[in-house]
């Protein structure tokens, strides 16, 4: 008979109460905050907060076109749920659908006059709702601060973002 040579498994390192009361915090924040950013974009818009990220992330694109995977990739939603909402997006004449001029096999979507009219109308509530809920509540400081973390956690989930919303004020 054989031994089995494993290798010790390591204890676990659990979180001090200080850093559990910070993690317990922001998984709060992250649950209860796209939730409210959904029911105001809801109530004023008739739009969701991903419907709202598809918008906007066309509205910043070179021609208001993106390659679909880009968009999904910005949206941080699947291509299957971003063909599901882009779909309801063309149904309002907000967003159309083509093949990409450069490579036939590539679906891009283009945001429609329409879908940016939407979009301009929208913002303004969106932006509201932002300062609300985190911006008014801070000080400039702990918005620094704010921007720091998320982007040294950022970093450490998606290596590759460019994060194009903390490059782009309005959104």
């Amino acid at each position: 008979m054989s031994e089995e040579i494993t290798a010790p498994i390591a204890a676990p390192r659990w979180l001090s109460p200080d850093e559990l009361s910070a993690w317990m915090t922001l998984t709060a924040v992250l649950i209860k905050l796209p939730a409210v950013l959904d029911v105001q974009l809801q109530r004023d818009a008739g739009l969701s907060h991903f419907e709202y990220l598809v918008l906007a992330g066309l509205s910043d694109a070179p021609g208001r076109m993106l390659p679909m995977s880009r968009l999904a990739e910005f949206a941080n939603g699947s291509l299957s749920r971003l063909s599901h909402v882009v779909k309801r997006l063309e149904s309002r004449g907000w967003i159309r659908r083509k093949p990409s001029a450069e490579d036939g096999r590539i679906t891009v979507a283009e945001l429609t006059d329409e879908g940016f009219a939407k979009l301009v109308v929208t913002a303004p509530g969106h932006v509201e709702a932002a300062r609300q809920y985190v911006i008014d509540v801070l000080t400039p400081e702990q918005i620094d601060q704010l921007r720091e973390i998320g982007e040294v956690i950022l970093t450490k989930v998606d290596p590759a973002s460019n994060c194009p919303t903390a490059q782009k004020a309005g959104h």
